[in-house]
């Protein structure tokens, strides 16, 4: 269950690129170890080795992806990455079923206006982070009209929660 927490947008930017860096000095490195590797132990005559220089290089995006996944995830200078991702693929899970979710609304139920409502907190949030906030002013109507309807039924605003119960409640809405 992913849950929107209250972060700077320029700590957030700040932290980004510096866990950004660090992946891709990794990436390099073990890019460049690999193909040379490849090319050494499999190469032939000097201008005829193009397939293990990409080979190597692909190996190392391999090996770079894993040391991350399982080494570097959890770390604290990865810490706003990681909650980037989670945010952005947790309004990617809503969106694959936003033609649902509006149907759901349009019928009145909680479940899809409290699945709207973490979807517009969290877009505006992830808008605020990436420092693109002229995007996020063409959903403020939007975003205005369904705060009020949810006060209107006594629905609590702060959806700050996942819930996937919530997904699976308004798969049941046909658009």
């Amino acid at each position: 269950m992913f849950e929107i927490q209250p972060m700077s947008p320029e700590l957030y930017r700040q932290q980004t690129r510096r866990s950004t860096f660090v992946v891709i000095a990794i990436f390099l490195v073990l890019a460049m170890l690999c193909a040379t590797a490849s090319t050494q132990l499999f190469g032939g005559p000097p201008g005829d080795n193009f397939k293990w220089n990409l080979l190597g290089v692909l190996c190392g995006m391999g090996l770079t992806i894993g040391v991350v996944r399982l080494q570097l995830w959890h770390r604290p200078f990865m810490a706003a990455a990681a909650y980037g991702w989670g945010l952005k693929r947790s309004l990617m899970r809503v969106t694959n079923v936003m033609h649902h979710v509006k149907a759901g609304v349009a019928a009145g139920d909680a479940s899809a206006m409290q699945l709207l409502r973490f979807y517009h907190l969290g877009v505006t949030q992830m808008h605020q982070l990436d420092g693109n906030s002229a995007d996020l002013s063409h959903m403020v109507r939007e975003i205005d009209a369904h705060r009020a309807l949810m006060e209107q039924r006594g629905l609590d605003v702060e959806q700050k929660r996942l819930d996937p119960a919530w997904l699976e409640a308004v798969k049941t809405f046909k658009p």
